[in-house]
C-alpha cells in the first residue's frame, strides 16, 4: 500500500473545529505536511445547537489553549507566517512486503496490535496462500489496481495486496475477481462520516451461482461462506488499504454500524424473479450474462411488520413513509422483497420492478411542513435553500402544506428479490445505490 496526500498554499483560511476533532485535525494537518497548521477550537458539539449559543462560542475561549477564540482566528489569519508553518509538501508512507518469519501467536498479535484485522480471528497472508489466491485472477500480482480513501489519505495498492486481505478473510480464490471490483470500485466500505453509516453489497449475473452464493432461504444472515467471506474482506480493505477503521481518528460513527463487519451482503434470486422482472444489474445496463457488484449506502433495514394493509402494494407504501427523505440528504429506498411478494405485486398489475418504484414514488408525497422538522433536513437542506440551490431555495417560498415527493426519483428507490420463498417476508432500508460495477474484467 502507497498512501499520498499533497497540499498546496493558497487563500488564507483558518479551520474552526469542535474539540472532540482535536486529534484528527492535527493528525489531518500532520499528513499533509503542515505539522503546525493553525486550528482553532470551540466547544462540542454544535449539531443542534441554536446558532445564538455557537456565536457565545466565538465570544469565548478556546477549550483548548484558552486564548479568546476570535482573537485566535484573526492572529491565524494576519500574522505572518514563520517558515515551519508554511512547510508543505507530499507524505509518503509505504508498508513492506513481507513482514519476516514468527510464530502463530505472534503474528497474529503482530495483527491486532497494528490494527490489520477486524478483531475476528483471520487466515495468515503468507506467500504460499497469497499465491495461491492469485490464481483465480488473470491480472499481475504487482499490478495497481485502485486507489482508496476510507481514513484521509488516498492509498493506491496491487493485486497482491486485495489478494492478502481475501486470504485473511477466509476467501477462496474463485472470489477473487468479486473482491477485486470491490475493491477497485473506489467506494469503502467503513465511511468515516460521525453517522454510523453501513453498506449493502449485491452480486449479480452468473458468478453468483459459480461461486456458490446464497439468494435464498438465509441469504442475509451468516449461513454461506461466499456471502460472509466477500462483505468481511471489504471491510478489510478498508482498514488496510484504505487506512481507515480506526475510532476517533479514521473512524468517527457515534454509535458505529453492526453491518461493518461483512455488511448486507447478498445475491439477487435471479431465477426467481417474476416474468417480466429484470435482474437488477439488467436494470442498470448491463447484460444478463454479464456479472456486477452493486454497493448501497446507508443505516439499516427493518422489517415489515402487518398492518392490516389489503394489498401488498399498500403496505410497502406505508413503509416507504417511514424512510428519511431523500431531499434531505444522500439518502434514497431499497426493498428486499421474498419472491413471494414479488409475486404478489405482479398479481396486483405491476409487472415490472421500475412500475412498483414509480408507485411508490408518485404515492408517498409528504408536506413541506413535515420535511422542514427533519434533522438533517435543518442542518443540510435548508442551508443550501437559504443560499439559492435548488430545489431547496423555491421550497422556502412556498406554503407547509405544498406537498412535495418524498424521492428524488424513482431511479432512487431500488427493489431486489432475495429469500427463499418460505413466507411473504420483506424488509426495507433507505440504503442508496452509490454505484455498479463490472466482475468479468478481473476474471
Amino acid at each position: 500500500m502507497h498512501c499520498t496526500t499533497l497540499e498546496k498554499m493558497g487563500i488564507p483560511t483558518v479551520p474552526i473545529e469542535t474539540e472532540i476533532f482535536t486529534s484528527l485535525g492535527k493528525m489531518y494537518a500532520g499528513l499533509v505536511g503542515m505539522p503546525n497548521h493553525r486550528i482553532v477550537t470551540v466547544p462540542h458539539p454544535i449539531s443542534r445547537v441554536l446558532a445564538s449559543i455557537c456565536r457565545d462560542y466565538i465570544k469565548a475561549n478556546d477549550p483548548v489553549t484558552g486564548i479568546p477564540v476570535i482573537d485566535e482566528i484573526i492572529n491565524a489569519l494576519v500574522k505572518p507566517l514563520t517558515a515551519e508553518d508554511m512547510r508543505s509538501g507530499q507524505l509518503e508512507r509505504s508498508e513492506p512486503r513481507l513482514i519476516g518469519p514468527d510464530t502463530k501467536e505472534n503474528l497474529h498479535q503482530l495483527f491486532l496490535d497494528s490494527i490489520w484485522t477486524d478483531y475476528l480471528p483471520i487466515v495468515l497472508p503468507t506467500e504460499e496462500r497469497v499465491a495461491a489466491m492469485l490464481k483465480g485472477t488473470s491480472h499481475e500480482p504487482d499490478e495497481v489496481v485502485g486507489e482508496l480513501r476510507s481514513g484521509y489519505e488516498a492509498c493506491t495498492f496491487t493485486v497482491e495486496q486485495v489478494a492478502a486481505n481475501a486470504v485473511m478473510a477466509g476467501a477462496k480464490p474463485e472470489y477473487i475477481p468479486v473482491i477485486l471490483a470491490i475493491a477497485t470500485s473506489g467506494v469503502p466500505a467503513i465511511a468515516t462520516s460521525t453517522q454510523s453509516f453501513g453498506r449493502m453489497i449485491v452480486i449479480n449475473g452468473p458468478i453468483r451461482k459459480e461461486i456458490g452464493m446464497n439468494s435464498g432461504a438465509g441469504a442475509l444472515s451468516p449461513m454461506n461462506r461466499a456471502n460472509a467471506v466477500i462483505g468481511r474482506v471489504a471491510t478489510l480493505i478498508s482498514i488496510n488499504l484504505g487506512a481507515g477503521g480506526v475510532p476517533n481518528k479514521t473512524y468517527w460513527g457515534s454509535q458505529g454500524n453492526v453491518t461493518n463487519y461483512s455488511h448486507v451482503t447478498f445475491a439477487e434470486n435471479e431465477e426467481s424473479l417474476p416474468k417480466g422482472w429484470k435482474p437488477f444489474h439488467v436494470q442498470l445496463g448491463y447484460k444478463p450474462e454479464e456479472s456486477a457488484m452493486s454497493i448501497f449506502h446507508g443505516y439499516s433495514l427493518f422489517h415489515w411488520k402487518d398492518t392490516h394493509e389489503k394489498t401488498k402494494i399498500d403496505s410497502i407504501l406505508n413503509m416507504a413513509r417511514r424512510i428519511l427523505p431523500s431531499g434531505a440528504y444522500k439518502s434514497g429506498l431499497s426493498f428486499l422483497l421474498d419472491p413471494i411478494v414479488a409475486n404478489d405485486l405482479v398479481n396486483e398489475g405491476f409487472l415490472t420492478k421500475e412500475s412498483v418504484s414509480k408507485h411508490v414514488y408518485e404515492n408517498t408525497l409528504l408536506p413541506l411542513g413535515e420535511f422542514w422538522q427533519y434533522h438533517l433536513v435543518n442542518g443540510f437542506s435548508l442551508p443550501m435553500g437559504q443560499k439559492g440551490m435548488e430545489p431547496y431555495a423555491s421550497w422556502l417560498k412556498q406554503p407547509d402544506d405544498t406537498l412535495i415527493n418524498r424521492y428524488r426519483s424513482p431511479e432512487e428507490i431500488s427493489m431486489l428479490v432475495v429469500g427463499g420463498r418460505t413466507n411473504d417476508f420483506w424488509q426495507a432500508g433507505d440504503f442508496h445505490l452509490i454505484g455498479s460495477f463490472p466482475i468479468d474484467e478481473w476474471r
